[in-house]
């Protein structure tokens, strides 16, 4: 287990990482990234059992899924600062021919990417056939999974959780970034979902929710909970409320960071706030 306080630098300089790659190619998602950079660090240092090395069977090992692929850069620098890739591949963000494209793929092989998640609304069906593939293995590991709340609008992932409760699917725990805001403003301007946490209570799911998202402690204590209520004959589910842009005075309470890369001045900006903590790439 990696402690706190290593955790905590871990976040600033992913932050970093995430600026900086963004910024270099004026492409890509920074505001979601940063809201869900304490969340991956903690599930990849300190809560999955992961193996050293990656093999696509995942066998042995808790697997991972991020359904909301447009958040890359901090799922590409997490899986950097853990092993699986040189981190100064992180230089390759977005380029032509690179294995870090703006949604990840699986094609090129890049180690930690299991399924290509650029359209949104499907992580959580290949979760559940990874999950189900788990029981007919005799395999004790647990399924994670990540998504965007107004991922949520889209209607597969509701067959997906109806399904998911029906076969009792125990050995899955699925995370929801609330963050309240999507590419066109806020979610319940978009389209209000109304209560998450009734409506998976409703659809026969246990059900967490970790209040202050951004903050590890709470995370390690909440993501401990949902593990233990595993196994259990019910599918569980995390309601993370976040921070879009956490950590970036200017990011922060807007939606406009989704999808937008900051200029040199705001890059300046954005990393004093986040003192390099570990080393850059």
């Amino acid at each position: 287990m990696v402690q706190t306080d290593t955790l905590n630098n871990l976040v600033i300089q992913v932050r970093r990482d995430i600026l900086r790659m963004v910024h270099k190619v004026n492409s890509g998602h920074p505001g979601g990234s940063l809201g869900c950079t304490e969340f991956l660090v903690s599930l990849y240092f300190n809560i999955m059992n992961r193996k050293k090395g990656f093999e696509m069977n995942g066998i042995g090992e808790d697997l991972f899924f991020l359904s909301n692929g447009h958040i890359s850069p901090v799922f590409y620098s997490v899986l950097a600062r853990a092993g699986y890739f040189d981190v100064d591949e992180l230089n390759t963000f977005r380029l032509l021919n690179s294995r870090l494209q703006g949604h990840p793929t699986t094609h090129e092989g890049l180690p930690g990417v299991r399924i290509a998640s650029g359209s949104l609304g499907q992580g959580l069906s290949v979760a559940i056939g990874a999950a189900e593939a788990k029981k007919l293995n005799n395999d004790t590991n647990l399924i994670y999974t990540l998504h965007g709340d107004g991922e949520l609008q889209e209607g597969q992932n509701w067959e997906a959780i109806m399904y998911a409760s029906a076969k009792k699917i125990d050995n899955l725990i699925a995370t929801v970034d609330l963050n309240g805001k999507q590419i066109d403003g806020a979610t319940n301007d978009v389209l209000a979902m109304g209560s998450l946490k009734d409506k998976f209570i409703a659809f026969d799911w246990n059900v967490v929710e970790i209040e202050n998202g951004n903050n590890i402690k709470e995370i390690l204590e909440g993501m401990k909970k949902a593990k233990s209520m595993t196994g259990n004959k019910k599918p569980v589910c995390v309601l993370l409320k976040t921070m879009m842009g956490n950590g970036v005075d200017f990011m922060m309470h807007t939606h406009a960071w989704h999808g937008k890369a900051p200029n040199d001045e705001q890059l300046t900006s954005a990393l004093a706030q986040n003192k390099e903590t570990i080393g850059d790439y």
